[in-house]
């Protein structure tokens, strides 16, 4: 496992350690990209309010020991599956919009988004 990222998930178990959140981090390595998976009785909170605090550990892990990643890999972080059911989300409303599209020949625009949601809609083709 990549010596970065495990520093990445150590420094994660210590604030959550410091900040007495019930966290446990599980770290998985594939294909250029690690992802930092969470759970526990915490685990809902990071998740709220569409999972800012998530988008905001997963900036500062990148910001903090990206630069020791090589090419264009980078930390995800994820917790109870958001990620995977977000995606699945987007992929549903690109597949929805591109049927309104067609149907009626006018353009769809969708609410405002973030970095990753452009992503997935982007290899959607939405």
């Amino acid at each position: 496992m990549n010596e970065t990222y495990e520093q990445a998930a150590k420094f994660l178990e210590t604030v959550f350690e410091k900040s007495g959140l019930d966290l446990e981090v599980e770290l998985k390595e594939s294909e250029g990209r690690c992802t930092i998976n969470l759970d526990g009785r915490d685990a809902e909170l990071v998740q709220a309010d569409g999972a800012e605090v998530l988008e905001a550990m997963q900036h500062i892990l990148n910001q903090a020991f990206g630069r020791n990643l090589s090419g264009g890999d980078r930390i995800i972080c994820d917790v109870l599956g958001f990620r995977a059911t977000r995606e699945a989300e987007l992929r549903a409303m690109a597949l929805h919009a591109a049927g309104q599209v067609r149907n009626s020949g006018l353009a769809f625009t969708f609410g405002a988004m973030n970095a990753n949601e452009r992503r997935i809609l982007h290899l959607t083709g939405g």
